[in-house]
């Protein structure tokens, strides 16, 4: 599998379990803004962005195009 489907599979599962946090727990601002510690989603808005902008810059990569 490419690199950008393993980014893109990642990604996917990460908003799966997003949602099913939200549907169990539901999430408020400040959970998803400035979780704690124990919190689930506990670095997830930093980790979710970085990996959409690398595959972000894959596509243009492979188009030979820029943002």
């Amino acid at each position: 599998m490419s690199d950008k489907q393993e980014m893109i599979k990642k990604l996917l599962e990460m908003q799966k379990k997003f949602i099913e946090h939200e549907h169990k727990d539901g999430v408020s601002m400040e959970e998803y803004f400035t979780p704690s510690d124990d919190s689930p989603l506990k670095g997830y808005r930093q980790e979710y962005r970085d990996l959409a902008m690398k595959l972000v810059d894959t596509a243009h990569e492979d188009r030979g195009s820029h943002r």
